[in-house]
Protein backbone atom coordinates (compact mmCIF):
# COMPACT_ATOMS: atom_id res chain seq x y z
CA UNK A 1 0.00 0.00 0.00
CA UNK A 2 0.94 3.79 -0.84
CA UNK A 3 2.78 5.87 2.36
CA UNK A 4 1.95 9.44 2.47
CA UNK A 5 4.66 11.65 5.00
CA UNK A 6 2.55 13.36 8.33
CA UNK A 7 3.29 17.10 8.10
CA UNK A 8 7.23 17.88 7.46
CA UNK A 9 8.34 15.13 9.71
CA UNK A 10 9.77 12.24 8.86
CA UNK A 11 6.91 9.85 9.32
CA UNK A 12 5.03 8.35 6.91
CA UNK A 13 1.78 6.49 7.20
CA UNK A 14 -0.28 4.29 4.90
CA UNK A 15 -2.85 5.52 2.22
CA UNK A 16 -5.71 3.77 4.33
CA UNK A 17 -5.62 3.37 8.52
CA UNK A 18 -7.21 1.30 10.84
CA UNK A 19 -9.55 3.27 13.67
CA UNK A 20 -10.22 1.45 17.05
CA UNK A 21 -13.40 3.27 18.63
CA UNK A 22 -15.30 0.37 17.35
CA UNK A 23 -12.74 -2.88 19.13
CA UNK A 24 -13.90 -0.72 22.32
CA UNK A 25 -17.69 -1.43 22.11
CA UNK A 26 -19.26 1.61 20.36
CA UNK A 27 -22.66 1.41 20.28
CA UNK A 28 -22.35 -2.44 20.51
CA UNK A 29 -20.51 -5.44 21.96
CA UNK A 30 -17.30 -6.38 20.37
CA UNK A 31 -15.61 -10.01 22.06
CA UNK A 32 -12.07 -10.19 22.24
CA UNK A 33 -11.55 -12.58 19.53
CA UNK A 34 -13.83 -10.68 16.90
CA UNK A 35 -11.39 -7.37 17.82
CA UNK A 36 -8.19 -9.66 16.92
CA UNK A 37 -9.51 -11.31 13.86
CA UNK A 38 -10.61 -7.35 13.13
CA UNK A 39 -7.02 -6.06 13.11
CA UNK A 40 -5.82 -9.65 11.21
CA UNK A 41 -8.17 -8.46 8.55
CA UNK A 42 -6.79 -5.10 8.23
CA UNK A 43 -3.26 -5.95 8.67
CA UNK A 44 -3.41 -8.60 5.88
CA UNK A 45 -4.80 -5.90 3.68
CA UNK A 46 -2.17 -3.83 4.06
CA UNK A 47 -2.84 -1.38 6.73
CA UNK A 48 0.08 -0.23 9.01
CA UNK A 49 -1.19 2.83 10.88
CA UNK A 50 -3.05 2.12 13.56
CA UNK A 51 -5.41 5.07 15.49
CA UNK A 52 -6.90 4.60 19.62
CA UNK A 53 -7.68 6.37 22.08
CA UNK A 54 -7.96 5.86 26.31
CA UNK A 55 -12.23 6.73 25.18
CA UNK A 56 -12.46 3.95 22.89
CA UNK A 57 -14.07 1.45 26.03
CA UNK A 58 -12.62 3.31 28.68
CA UNK A 59 -8.79 1.68 28.30
CA UNK A 60 -10.15 -1.23 26.34
CA UNK A 61 -9.48 -0.23 22.90
CA UNK A 62 -5.05 0.40 23.51
CA UNK A 63 -5.35 -2.87 25.20
CA UNK A 64 -6.33 -4.45 22.60
CA UNK A 65 -4.65 -2.75 19.61
CA UNK A 66 -1.56 -2.94 21.86
CA UNK A 67 -2.00 -7.01 22.49
CA UNK A 68 -2.08 -7.19 18.55
CA UNK A 69 0.72 -5.00 17.92
CA UNK A 70 2.66 -6.76 20.24
CA UNK A 71 3.07 -9.69 17.96
CA UNK A 72 4.48 -7.75 14.82
CA UNK A 73 7.77 -6.72 13.83
CA UNK A 74 8.95 -4.04 15.63
CA UNK A 75 9.08 -0.53 13.53
CA UNK A 76 7.07 -2.44 10.73
CA UNK A 77 3.43 -0.32 11.74
CA UNK A 78 3.19 3.66 13.12
CA UNK A 79 0.21 3.88 16.13
CA UNK A 80 -1.31 6.84 17.73
CA UNK A 81 -3.12 7.46 20.61
CA UNK A 82 -4.94 10.58 22.19
CA UNK A 83 -4.64 12.79 25.15
CA UNK A 84 -6.91 15.09 26.72
CA UNK A 85 -8.92 12.61 28.60
CA UNK A 86 -7.70 10.86 31.85
CA UNK A 87 -9.23 7.70 32.79
CA UNK A 88 -10.71 7.08 36.41
CA UNK A 89 -11.53 3.78 38.25
CA UNK A 90 -15.04 3.93 39.41
CA UNK A 91 -16.99 0.66 40.75
CA UNK A 92 -18.74 -1.43 38.58
CA UNK A 93 -21.95 0.17 39.11
CA UNK A 94 -21.44 3.28 38.72
CA UNK A 95 -19.62 3.09 34.83
CA UNK A 96 -21.05 5.83 32.68
CA UNK A 97 -23.39 5.40 29.39
CA UNK A 98 -21.21 7.35 26.91
CA UNK A 99 -21.95 4.94 23.88
CA UNK A 100 -19.96 1.99 24.86
CA UNK A 101 -21.05 -1.45 25.33
CA UNK A 102 -19.07 -3.42 28.41
CA UNK A 103 -16.44 -0.99 28.69
CA UNK A 104 -13.56 -1.16 31.26
CA UNK A 105 -15.01 0.19 35.01
CA UNK A 106 -13.32 3.81 34.58
CA UNK A 107 -14.97 7.26 33.75
CA UNK A 108 -12.95 10.01 31.96
CA UNK A 109 -11.76 13.41 33.29
CA UNK A 110 -11.25 16.01 30.80
CA UNK A 111 -7.45 17.75 30.88
CA UNK A 112 -5.85 19.37 28.60
CA UNK A 113 -2.74 20.93 30.66
CA UNK A 114 1.12 20.08 30.81
CA UNK A 115 0.47 17.45 33.66
CA UNK A 116 -2.54 15.91 32.63
CA UNK A 117 -0.92 15.20 28.58
CA UNK A 118 2.46 13.70 30.40
CA UNK A 119 -0.32 11.71 32.87
CA UNK A 120 -2.18 10.26 29.95
CA UNK A 121 0.92 9.44 27.86
CA UNK A 122 2.18 7.02 30.87
CA UNK A 123 -1.23 5.63 31.31
CA UNK A 124 -1.34 4.64 27.58
CA UNK A 125 2.11 3.15 27.60
CA UNK A 126 0.56 1.02 30.26
CA UNK A 127 -2.64 -0.08 28.64
CA UNK A 128 -1.13 -0.50 25.05
CA UNK A 129 2.14 -2.75 26.71
CA UNK A 130 4.16 -1.21 24.30
CA UNK A 131 7.16 1.06 24.32
CA UNK A 132 6.13 3.61 22.04
CA UNK A 133 3.91 5.74 20.39
CA UNK A 134 4.05 7.74 16.98
CA UNK A 135 1.31 9.92 16.94
CA UNK A 136 -0.23 11.85 19.65
CA UNK A 137 -4.16 13.50 19.29
CA UNK A 138 -5.77 16.20 21.42
CA UNK A 139 -8.85 14.22 21.79
CA UNK A 140 -12.08 16.14 21.37
CA UNK A 141 -11.09 19.47 22.36
CA UNK A 142 -13.38 22.35 20.71
CA UNK A 143 -17.23 23.77 21.27
CA UNK A 144 -18.55 20.44 19.41
CA UNK A 145 -17.75 18.49 21.99
CA UNK A 146 -17.67 21.46 25.28
CA UNK A 147 -19.84 23.96 24.22
CA UNK A 148 -18.18 27.62 24.35
CA UNK A 149 -17.89 28.05 27.90
CA UNK A 150 -15.86 24.67 28.89
CA UNK A 151 -13.57 24.68 26.13
CA UNK A 152 -12.74 28.74 26.51
CA UNK A 153 -11.10 26.76 29.87
CA UNK A 154 -9.75 23.44 28.33
CA UNK A 155 -8.27 25.48 25.29
CA UNK A 156 -6.76 27.76 27.50
CA UNK A 157 -5.10 24.96 29.34
CA UNK A 158 -3.85 23.71 26.04
CA UNK A 159 -2.62 26.63 24.81
CA UNK A 160 -1.11 27.97 27.89
CA UNK A 161 0.60 24.45 29.02
CA UNK A 162 -0.27 21.44 27.25
CA UNK A 163 1.62 22.24 23.73
CA UNK A 164 4.52 22.11 25.26
CA UNK A 165 4.13 18.99 26.70
CA UNK A 166 3.65 18.04 23.45
CA UNK A 167 6.68 19.67 22.04
CA UNK A 168 9.08 17.98 24.80
CA UNK A 169 7.65 14.68 23.99
CA UNK A 170 8.66 15.47 20.18
CA UNK A 171 11.90 17.29 20.58
CA UNK A 172 12.98 13.90 22.68
CA UNK A 173 11.97 11.57 20.19
CA UNK A 174 8.91 9.95 22.50
CA UNK A 175 6.90 11.19 19.99
CA UNK A 176 7.53 11.77 15.90
CA UNK A 177 4.36 13.96 15.75
CA UNK A 178 1.36 15.88 17.19
CA UNK A 179 -2.32 17.39 16.44
CA UNK A 180 -5.89 17.43 17.05
CA UNK A 181 -8.13 14.39 16.95
CA UNK A 182 -11.43 16.16 16.56
CA UNK A 183 -14.81 16.28 14.78
CA UNK A 184 -14.78 20.29 13.96
CA UNK A 185 -12.94 22.80 11.53
CA UNK A 186 -13.34 26.11 14.51
CA UNK A 187 -10.75 24.49 16.83
CA UNK A 188 -8.67 23.34 14.33
CA UNK A 189 -8.22 27.11 13.23
CA UNK A 190 -7.54 28.49 16.15
CA UNK A 191 -5.02 26.01 17.14
CA UNK A 192 -3.04 26.36 14.08
CA UNK A 193 -3.79 30.54 14.30
CA UNK A 194 -1.18 30.25 17.76
CA UNK A 195 1.44 27.03 17.26
CA UNK A 196 2.66 25.13 14.61
CA UNK A 197 1.37 21.05 14.52
CA UNK A 198 1.59 18.23 12.15
CA UNK A 199 -1.31 16.92 11.94
CA UNK A 200 -5.06 16.84 12.59
CA UNK A 201 -7.29 13.59 12.69
CA UNK A 202 -10.37 15.04 11.06
CA UNK A 203 -13.84 13.31 11.57
CA UNK A 204 -16.90 13.56 9.20
CA UNK A 205 -15.39 17.53 7.91
CA UNK A 206 -13.67 16.57 4.20
CA UNK A 207 -16.41 13.78 2.88
CA UNK A 208 -17.80 13.50 -0.20
CA UNK A 209 -20.93 15.09 1.18
CA UNK A 210 -19.26 17.12 4.08
CA UNK A 211 -17.07 20.13 2.34
CA UNK A 212 -16.95 21.96 5.77
CA UNK A 213 -12.83 22.19 5.53
CA UNK A 214 -12.86 23.21 2.27
CA UNK A 215 -13.16 27.47 2.57
CA UNK A 216 -10.59 27.44 5.36
CA UNK A 217 -8.93 24.55 6.81
CA UNK A 218 -7.09 23.30 4.05
CA UNK A 219 -5.91 26.02 2.31
CA UNK A 220 -3.68 26.55 6.09
CA UNK A 221 -2.74 23.06 5.95
CA UNK A 222 -0.88 23.56 2.77
CA UNK A 223 0.43 26.74 4.00
CA UNK A 224 2.08 25.90 7.21
CA UNK A 225 2.17 22.07 6.24
CA UNK A 226 -0.20 20.52 8.26
CA UNK A 227 -1.42 16.94 7.30
CA UNK A 228 -4.77 15.44 7.49
CA UNK A 229 -6.00 11.88 8.29
CA UNK A 230 -9.48 11.66 7.92
CA UNK A 231 -12.11 9.66 9.36
CA UNK A 232 -15.74 9.89 9.30
CA UNK A 233 -15.78 9.23 5.45
CA UNK A 234 -18.89 7.84 5.61
CA UNK A 235 -20.70 10.26 7.48
CA UNK A 236 -21.63 7.85 10.37
CA UNK A 237 -23.12 5.25 7.90
CA UNK A 238 -25.05 6.89 5.49
CA UNK A 239 -22.85 7.34 2.62
CA UNK A 240 -22.08 3.62 2.75
CA UNK A 241 -25.71 2.50 3.43
CA UNK A 242 -27.37 4.70 1.35
CA UNK A 243 -30.42 6.67 2.10
CA UNK A 244 -32.08 3.24 4.09
CA UNK A 245 -34.43 3.61 6.97
CA UNK A 246 -32.50 4.24 10.08
CA UNK A 247 -29.68 6.30 8.25
CA UNK A 248 -27.50 8.54 10.30
CA UNK A 249 -25.85 11.30 9.53
CA UNK A 250 -23.10 13.27 12.04
CA UNK A 251 -24.34 10.66 14.77
CA UNK A 252 -27.88 11.76 14.25
CA UNK A 253 -30.85 10.33 12.36
CA UNK A 254 -30.43 11.69 8.97
CA UNK A 255 -33.11 14.55 8.22
CA UNK A 256 -35.06 14.93 4.75
CA UNK A 257 -32.94 17.18 3.05
CA UNK A 258 -29.44 14.81 3.90
CA UNK A 259 -31.44 11.79 2.63
CA UNK A 260 -32.52 13.69 -0.49
CA UNK A 261 -28.97 14.55 -1.16
CA UNK A 262 -27.54 11.38 -0.62
CA UNK A 263 -30.08 9.76 -2.85
CA UNK A 264 -28.85 11.95 -5.64
CA UNK A 265 -25.28 11.31 -5.04
CA UNK A 266 -26.50 7.47 -5.30
CA UNK A 267 -27.92 7.43 -8.60
CA UNK A 268 -24.20 9.23 -9.47
CA UNK A 269 -22.34 6.68 -8.37
CA UNK A 270 -25.09 4.53 -10.06
CA UNK A 271 -24.72 5.94 -13.10
CA UNK A 272 -20.64 5.16 -12.91
CA UNK A 273 -21.22 1.34 -11.90
CA UNK A 274 -20.51 2.25 -8.83
CA UNK A 275 -21.47 1.76 -4.87
CA UNK A 276 -21.96 5.16 -3.32
CA UNK A 277 -19.24 4.22 -0.91
CA UNK A 278 -16.25 3.86 -3.33
CA UNK A 279 -16.31 7.23 -4.03
CA UNK A 280 -16.69 8.10 -0.82
CA UNK A 281 -13.63 6.44 0.70
CA UNK A 282 -11.36 7.66 -2.00
CA UNK A 283 -12.40 11.18 -2.72
CA UNK A 284 -10.39 12.84 0.63
CA UNK A 285 -7.14 11.28 -0.86
CA UNK A 286 -7.33 13.77 -3.89
CA UNK A 287 -6.22 16.71 -1.99
CA UNK A 288 -2.27 17.12 -1.19
CA UNK A 289 -2.61 17.56 2.44
CA UNK A 290 -4.47 14.25 3.48
CA UNK A 291 -2.26 11.79 4.59
CA UNK A 292 -4.90 9.02 5.64
CA UNK A 293 -8.05 7.96 5.05
CA UNK A 294 -9.02 6.12 8.20
CA UNK A 295 -11.52 3.02 8.53
CA UNK A 296 -13.49 2.08 11.71
CA UNK A 297 -15.40 -1.39 12.16
CA UNK A 298 -15.39 -4.17 14.48
CA UNK A 299 -16.11 -6.96 11.89
CA UNK A 300 -13.21 -8.32 9.48
CA UNK A 301 -15.82 -8.63 6.49
CA UNK A 302 -16.54 -5.22 6.96
CA UNK A 303 -13.16 -4.14 6.78
CA UNK A 304 -12.56 -6.68 3.64
CA UNK A 305 -15.58 -5.21 2.11
CA UNK A 306 -14.33 -1.43 2.52
CA UNK A 307 -10.86 -2.38 1.16
CA UNK A 308 -12.57 -3.93 -1.57
CA UNK A 309 -13.61 -0.24 -2.73
CA UNK A 310 -10.12 1.52 -2.60
CA UNK A 311 -9.06 0.06 -5.83
CA UNK A 312 -9.12 1.07 -8.94
CA UNK A 313 -8.49 4.58 -7.88
CA UNK A 314 -11.39 6.66 -9.51
CA UNK A 315 -10.33 9.39 -11.48
CA UNK A 316 -10.53 13.03 -10.26
CA UNK A 317 -13.12 14.09 -13.05
CA UNK A 318 -15.70 12.09 -11.04
CA UNK A 319 -16.00 14.04 -7.89
CA UNK A 320 -16.98 17.27 -9.71
CA UNK A 321 -20.69 15.78 -10.25
CA UNK A 322 -21.12 15.81 -6.64
CA UNK A 323 -20.48 19.21 -6.05
CA UNK A 324 -23.74 20.78 -6.09
CA UNK A 325 -25.07 18.32 -2.85
CA UNK A 326 -22.10 18.73 -0.57
CA UNK A 327 -22.42 20.99 2.27
CA UNK A 328 -21.16 22.44 5.16
CA UNK A 329 -21.64 22.22 8.95
CA UNK A 330 -23.30 25.26 10.66
CA UNK A 331 -21.83 27.37 12.65
CA UNK A 332 -21.54 26.07 16.64
CA UNK A 333 -23.26 28.23 18.63
CA UNK A 334 -22.62 28.58 22.39
CA UNK A 335 -23.73 24.59 23.33
CA UNK A 336 -22.19 21.47 23.02
CA UNK A 337 -23.40 19.51 19.91
CA UNK A 338 -22.17 15.92 20.51
CA UNK A 339 -22.91 15.54 23.82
Amino acid sequence: MKRRRIGRTSLEVTEFSFGAAALGGLYRTCPRDQAMNTLQAAWDSGIRYFDVAPWYGFGLGERRVGDFLRDQPEDSYVLSTKVGRLMRPVASDKVPNYGYVDPLPFDADYDYSYDGIMRSVDFSYARLGLNRIDILYVHDIGGYTHGKALNDHHLGQLLRSGLKALEELKSSGAIKAYGLGVNEVPVCLDVMHEADIDCILLAGRYTLLDRSAVAELLPLCEKKGTSLVVGGVFNSGILATGPVPGSHFDYLPATADILAKVGAMEDIARRHGLPLAAPAIQFPLGHPSVASVLIGTAKPESLIRNMQLVEPELPASLYAEFEGLTLVAPPLGDEAVRV
